[in-house]
């Protein structure tokens, strides 16, 4: 209810003009300081870069970008052999004395017919070279193997005798091979030490026809060679090659009939004194292997 003898309500003071005139100075600057701010700001943000990060300095460090993948580069170092297919063929299966008769087989070689095998060699003692050349060969898998080379053997005492060396030339052959080795020792006369490396003659006849990797063929039995020397130490054969290391021969049915590159390393003479106290010792037929693996390496790397 309203009441006309209310009491009026109370009337805000008067400013005088002194005090509104000081009040509306420091708004106006303020004001001008604010829009001076604001404008020094704006040019600030134009020559900035979008994102109004600062470039970092000596000692910051800039966003690293997201780590790549292994380059192919890095991939060809750690696997040098990687795509490659090398078969090893170890001379000389250890059954192979239990089969004379399946051994003494005559097959065809291309120029003529030869023995399916032999039973290979030994040292005076009875260290065969079956049981040798099936010791390094899989020396020499592991290391190819490790440098991404797919490898095949030809036989690993996992069948009873053979195969025999038409058969060994196909495994290669069939395996479209980048390079063969047959891995073997010597049997000659006392006095006559060292290694060799046999390489396949031009040859054509009958299933035999060594024109396309003759060239080939050589470059490999170099490169294995030297490698051979430089992990073993080992002289070139004193007795063939003309202390080159080299021998061409054309009568070795697992030459003739090849198809891909393919060389036989004779490591040493079993039955020398000297040869043989390299050939039955563990950490030489592991050099022995190495310097094999370098050659392959070496060849395929070009």
């Amino acid at each position: 209810m309203h009441h006309d003898d209310s009491p009026p309500a109370p009337r805000p003071p008067r400013r005088s003009k002194l005090a509104l005139t000081l009040a509306l100075a420091v708004s106006a600057s303020a004001a001008l300081a604010g829009w001076l701010a604001w404008g020094a700001m704006s040019g600030a943000a134009e020559s900035a870069p979008p994102t109004a990060r600062p470039a970092p300095g000596p000692s910051a460090s800039a966003p690293s970008p997201a780590a790549p993948g292994p380059s192919v580069a890095a991939s060809s170092v750690a696997a040098p052999l990687a795509g490659r297919t090398v078969v090893i063929d170890p001379g000389h299966n250890p059954g192979n004395f239990k089969h004379p008769r399946e051994i003494n087989r005559l097959v065809d070689i291309g120029t003529n017919r030869k023995e399916c095998d032999t039973t290979g060699t030994s040292t005076n003692s009875g260290y065969t070279e079956a049981a040798f050349t099936l010791d390094v060969s899989r020396r020499l898998r592991t290391l190819l193997q490790e440098q991404g080379a797919t490898v095949v053997l030809t036989q690993d005492a996992d069948r009873p005798y053979g195969p025999c060396i038409d058969e060994r030339a196909r495994i290669g052959n069939t395996a479209g091979a980048d390079a063969v080795v047959s891995v073997h020792a010597d049997g000659s006369a006392v006095g006559n030490r060292g290694f060799h490396v046999i390489l396949p003659a031009v040859v054509k006849g009958g299933a035999a026809d060594t024109s396309k990797i003759v060239g080939p063929s050589r470059a490999l039995g170099e490169s294995v060679a030297r490698e051979f020397a430089r992990a073993t130490g080992s002289a070139p054969a004193n007795y063939l090659g003309g202390g080159t290391g080299l021998d061409v021969r054309k009568d070795l049915g697992g030459l003739n009939l090849s198809t891909v590159p393919k060389v036989f390393v004779e490591c040493g003479n079993m039955r020398d004194p000297k040869d043989v106290a390299s050939l039955t010792d563990a950490a030489w037929r592991q050099r022995a292997a190495q310097g094999i693996a370098a050659g392959v390496r070496t060849y395929l790397r070009g």
